[in-house]
Order: C-alpha cells, then sequence, then structure tokens
C-alpha cells in the first residue's frame, strides 16, 4: 500500500468517524428534544381534561354536562391517536375519551402518579406515549391519564434519519477525493526527492537535491540532512581517489628504483662482489621504505575503524614515552630527546586507549622532529603535563620549520612541506597520528613558524579509567 493511499485512508477514517459521532449527537438530542416537547404537551393537556372533568361534575346541569362532552371531543380530535381517562380515588375509570384504542394502565403505575402527583409510563413502540397526572386534591382528587402518539416527531426524525445518511455520504465521497487530492500534494516533495535521488550516482556526487526557499518543514529538514550526507559522501569520496592516486604513487616510487637497480645489475654478466653488495644495499633500502609505507598505510586503515572495534585497555602514556623515547634512539642514535614529566610525577599518565596505536602516535611525532633537528643539529624536547581536564605531551623540535601554508596541509596524507623534501619520508605520520588521536576522542595541533622549528601537542581528555 502505498503512503499516499495510507495518509487518505487514515485521515478519512478519522474524519468518517467524527461526522457519524457528530451525526449521531444531533439525532439523538433532537429525538430527547421531540420526546420532551411531547411529554409537556400531554401534561399540559392532562391539566385540561382535570380542570373540564372537575368543572363538570360540580355542575349537575344535564346541558352543561353534554357542553362539556362536546369540548373534550372537540379538544382531542388535535392530537394524534390521542385518548383520556379519568380515575376516581378508588383507581376506578370513570370518564374516557379519545380516538385512539384503548389501552389499561397497571395499578402499580397509577398508584406511583398518586404518591409523586406527576409520572411517565415507560414509552412504548412506535412513538406513544402515556402521562399521568393528580388534579389538584393529592389525595382525593380525580387522577388524569392522556395518552398520543407524537406523529410529528415521526415524521420529523426519519427526515433527520434521511438528510444525516445523506449528508454523511456526500461528506465521505467529498472527503475521499479532497484526502487524496491533498496526500499526493503533500508527498509531490518526496515524489521529486526520489527522482533526483536516483540521478545521483557514484560517479557523480556533486548534484544536489532541490531545495524549497525557505522551507523549514519536515521534507525540508530532510533535504537539507540528505544533502549534507552527499557533502560528506563527496568529500569522503574525492578523498578516497586522492589517497589511492598519492599511495600508487608512493609506492611507485620504491618500486621503480628497486626494478631499475636490478635491471641495471643483470645487465652486465660480470661485476665485482663490491658493486653486487651496493645494489643488494639499494634494493634493501628500498624494500624497507615500502615495508615503513605499507605499515603506515595499514595503521591509518586501522586508526580509521569504528572505535567499537578496536581494543582498549589501561595505559600508562609515561610508560609509553620512555619505550618511544629507547626505540628512537636506536633509529637516531645521534639525535638528543629530553623528557620532562612535569610535577604531576611518574606514573600518573594513565588513561584508556589502544597501546599499539598510541606508541605508532608518538613514534610518529618524536620521529619527525628527530629528522628536521638533525638538519640544525638540535634538541629535541618532550614533556608530558596533567591538569584537571587534559593530559597533554609538548614535542619541540629546533627544526627549519613551517610556513603559514604549508601548516594548512600538514595533515592532508602524503603532503610534503617544501623545507622537508630533502628529508626521508611518505608525509603519513601526521595524519595518522591524528586519526589515532581522533579515535581516542583527542586532538593534535601544530605550531611552527618558518626558521623557529615545531611545536606539536597531543592532547587527550582525563577520562577516568574503568
Amino acid at each position: 500500500m502505498s503512503i499516499r493511499l495510507r495518509l487518505a485512508l487514515q485521515f478519512g477514517s478519522i474524519l468518517a468517524v467524527t461526522l457519524l459521532l457528530f451525526a449521531l449527537v444531533i439525532y439523538f438530542a433532537t429525538q430527547h428534544s421531540r420526546r420532551t416537547l411531547s411529554t409537556q404537551s400531554l401534561f399540559k393537556r392532562t391539566l385540561v381534561v382535570g380542570h373540564a372533568y372537575a368543572d363538570g361534575q360540580h355542575h349537575a346541569d344535564p346541558g352543561h354536562q353534554a357542553s362539556y362532552r362536546l369540548y373534550l371531543q372537540q379538544l382531542y380530535r388535535t392530537l394524534p391517536s390521542e385518548e383520556g381517562r379519568v380515575y376516581d380515588a378508588g383507581n376506578r375509570l370513570v370518564f374516557r375519551e379519545g380516538q385512539g384504542p384503548a389501552k389499561s394502565v397497571p395499578d402499580v403505575w397509577l398508584a406511583e402518579v398518586r404518591r409523586s402527583g406527576r409520572a411517565v409510563l415507560e414509552p412504548e413502540t412506535n412513538y406513544h406515549e402515556i402521562v399521568g397526572l393528580l388534579y389538584h386534591d393529592y389525595y382525593l382528587g380525580p387522577l388524569v391519564v392522556a395518552s398520543s402518539v407524537d406523529e410529528d416527531s415521526r415524521q420529523q426524525l426519519a427526515e433527520l434519519r434521511q438528510l444525516l445518511a445523506v449528508g454523511l455520504l456526500a461528506a465521505l465521497v467529498v472527503m475521499g477525493v479532497g484526502s487524496w487530492i491533498f496526500a499526493g500534494k503533500a508527498l509531490r516533495p518526496l515524489r521529486r526527492m526520489v527522482q533526483e535521488v536516483d540521478g545521483i550516482t557514484a560517479t557523480d556526487l556533486s548534484q544536489r537535491l532541490t531545495q524549497a526557499d525557505g522551507s523549514t518543514d519536515e521534507i525540508g529538514h530532510l533535504e537539507q540532512r540528505f544533502n549534507r550526507l552527499l557533502d560528506r559522501l563527496e568529500l569522503a569520496f574525492a578523498g578516497q581517489r586522492n589517497f589511492v592516486r598519492d599511495v600508487s604513487h608512493e609506492l611507485r616510487t620504491p618500486l621503480t628504483a628497486l626494478i631499475g637497480e636490478l635491471e641495471v645489475a643483470l645487465l652486465q654478466a660480470e661485476r665485482p662482489p663490491v658493486e653486487y653488495r651496493r645494489v643488494l644495499q639499494s634494493t634493501l633500502d628500498s624494500a624497507r621504505q615500502l615495508t615503513d609505507l605499507t605499515n603506515g598505510l595499514l595503521q591509518i586503515a586501522c586508526a580509521s575503524d569504528d572505535p567499537s572495534q578496536v581494543s582498549m585497555g589501561a595505559v600508562h602514556l609515561d610508560e609509553l614515552l620512555l619505550q618511544a623515547h629507547e626505540q628512537l634512539l636506536r633509529r637516531h642514535p645521534t639525535c638528543r630527546i629530553d623528557l620532562d614529566f612535569d610535577d604531576a610525577g611518574f606514573g600518573s599518565f594513565t588513561m584508556r586507549g589502544n597501546e599499539a596505536l598510541l606508541l605508532s602516535a608518538m613514534l610518529n611525532v618524536l620521529d619527525n622532529a628527530c629528522k628536521f633537528s638533525a638538519c640544525n643539529n638540535g634538541i629535541v624536547t618532550a614533556t608530558m603535563a596533567r591538569n584537571a581536564t587534559r593530559l597533554t605531551l609538548l614535542v619541540v623540535d629546533e627544526g627549519p620549520g613551517l610556513t603559514a601554508a604549508d601548516l594548512q596541509q600538514v595533515f592532508v596524507p602524503f603532503f610534503r612541506a617544501a623545507s622537508a623534501r630533502t628529508v626521508p619520508g611518505h608525509g603519513i605520520g601526521l595524519p595518522l597520528t591524528a586519526r589515532i588521536m581522533a579515535l581516542h576522542g583527542g586532538e593534535v595541533r601544530v605550531k611552527s613558524g618558518l626558521g623557529r622549528g615545531t611545536q606539536v601537542w597531543l592532547e587527550w581528555p582525563l577520562v577516568p579509567v574503568i
């Protein structure tokens, strides 16, 4: 079932039930009002009958009594099937006049009329009603009973039923057509969105959904969110394409050197042992470069995973920094790295994270500092600090520094600043570090100036280790 049909049926059902209840209320309210008016008319008629009967009893003149009976006969012809009765104190019928058939009333009800002064017998079917009234003297006076068929109510309620049925049927038709039209109009933006989404492919993510000017409804919000999603997807696809292109370029360089060295070595039938050692050393260096690059790419992929899929545990950053310091001294024996653990004391830098990834982040920053400081025979300083909310590792080198334009690109994979192109590397150290820090809820900040060295902050939120 389509959304349009479902909405039309739902709205139509709600309105149909509402109209039906409204029609029932009108009908039963009218019926009650008509019945009340009929009952009041009958009680008024009992007063007239009682008065006429009492007046006739007080005058023994036969002529007066004859005129009284004629008056009552003329009176009973005004209501359909009207009947009047008078009962004496012993509940004996002393007078009856009317057009309807004689119907007995129960003695219990007559007693109820004498006790309460007036009463209505439960209405019979076909709009026939009987009322009783104790005239004047509540103990000895005559008891007057009147009955009639409410023909006017029967006719008017029948016409009302017909009118309400026709009106309800017409309203249902109009409501169904209107619901279908307005549901289609409300869903028109969704149909347009579906058509536009069908035209967006992976090869062209530049298209966006058309947004109505000033639209603030739910569909407008959906269009905005979908366009933002497309922005993120386009950025991710562009980043992936650039990443693949840069990786291909970086992998091609050592592979080309490796293949070139081997081809040159094979061109000559016989070469001195020293030349073979040089070729082997060159190929070994290229193979190590490939290994380093591959490891870096694998670490970037690992750092980009869902945090819930990365194993986390208690990590002592101070001990990790000592490990990184030890490994860096083996890589760069001539580099001087000074460590400072601030005033927090050794063993106070514990957080929750992945030890291998955090060690890689520290090694990347310290390795960059050592490589660039070596150009100026500078000193690298690593300071571990802690405050009420954060853990911080500050690495300061005395290298050539970076320009303001280079600072905007340092987190782009494979970017190499002009001052760093003579230094071995692939340009994935800081991007990898940034992803590792983001995975742990932290951040990387870089401050540098040309000829003034570089400062790199690694900052983690201070979260209790569970």
